[in-house]
């Protein structure tokens, strides 16, 4: 599958069911304590004073979220259909459209990026161009949060809401991400996994990584520091 076959289906599967997606998911993280919390310690962590990108934000909640908790934040998403839900429901933020493939953002512009859900339609022959240009657009000590289901077996859509799509959501392991986002120069800090809340419908574990951008060495000071 090239580039423009999964990112043309991703957004297709989501200008689709936008609107049911939203109803269905309206308070994403209110039944989701532990959501919450490391998201308020990413918060924490960027601190204020620099932008955040949300991307993959589809109708904009945990943009909302991190705005709540004093975050300059903006995000990104591949359909109109989403973005125009979160520029309804949140006309004070700022909602663009763009591929995590190719970020219009300057190198190191971002005190912080939160892929929330968002890599769990990329092939896994591309993630280490999507963790690569994550690192790209953090300053050095900048932080990821990244957050998808845990496992194996992905599992395909064609049929979601009384609406005909086609789409793949691919499960990952942590111990498998954190070798390629250390290769980008993300080194993770923290690894959360729960479990499935049958409560809420999640048929998989949940996983949430946090990732620092490694500073970069000034040349020459090994060398000045053994002088």
């Amino acid at each position: 599958m090239t580039d423009a076959d999964f990112l043309i289906e991703t957004r297709t599967f989501y200008d689709t069911v936008a609107e049911d997606y939203a109803v269905h998911f309206s308070d994403p993280l209110g039944a989701r304590p532990l959501d919450r919390g490391l998201l308020d310690a990413f918060a924490e962590l960027v601190g204020v004073g620099g932008e955040v990108a949300d991307l993959g934000c589809g109708p904009g909640r945990v943009t909302a979220y991190l705005a709540s908790r004093g975050l300059s934040v903006f995000g990104l998403d591949l359909s109109e259909s989403m973005l125009a839900i979160a520029r309804r429901e949140n006309p004070d933020l700022r909602f663009e459209r763009g591929s995590m493939l190719d970020l219009d953002l300057p190198d190191g512009s971002l005190a912080g990026v939160v892929s929330y859900y968002s890599i769990i339609h990329t092939p896994q022959d591309r993630l280490p161009e999507v963790f690569a240009e994550f690192a790209r657009v953090l300053r050095p000590g900048g932080h990821l949060l990244l957050a998808f289901q845990a496992g194996d077996e992905p599992r395909r859509y064609e049929e979601a809401w009384g609406h005909r799509v086609a789409l793949d959501f691919r499960r990952r392991r942590p111990e498998r991400l954190a070798p390629l986002l250390e290769a980008a120069g993300l080194s993770v800090r923290s690894r959360t996994m729960r479990e499935a809340d049958e409560e809420l419908g999640e048929p998989t574990p949940q996983a949430l990584l946090v990732a620092r951008k490694r500073a970069v060495p000034e040349t020459g000071a090994g060398q000045d520091a053994e002088a």
